[in-house]
């Protein structure tokens, strides 16, 4: 069984490792790829302009969704 908090933690830090610790591979996988295609996306249109703080709080916004997952899975 998981500790819920270090999953938590784990996967704000790099989205998906939380599910897999977890044990949620496809989940963890597909939060991995998502969030970092996503977030190559929004990087490559967005900074180095006046949006760069929309960037940032995206990348938070998306830390903190899959945080939540990840501390749901391991519950």
């Amino acid at each position: 069984m998981a500790n819920k908090y270090v999953a938590a933690i784990i996967s704000f830090l790099i989205p998906g490792l939380g599910q897999i610790y977890a044990r949620d591979f496809k989940r963890g996988i597909f939060f991995f790829i998502v969030a970092y295609v996503a977030l190559g996306v929004i990087g490559f249109y967005f900074v180095d302009s006046v949006l760069t703080t929309f960037y940032y709080i995206i990348d938070i916004l998306i830390g903190i969704y899959v945080a939540y997952d990840a501390y749901l899975i391991a519950k």
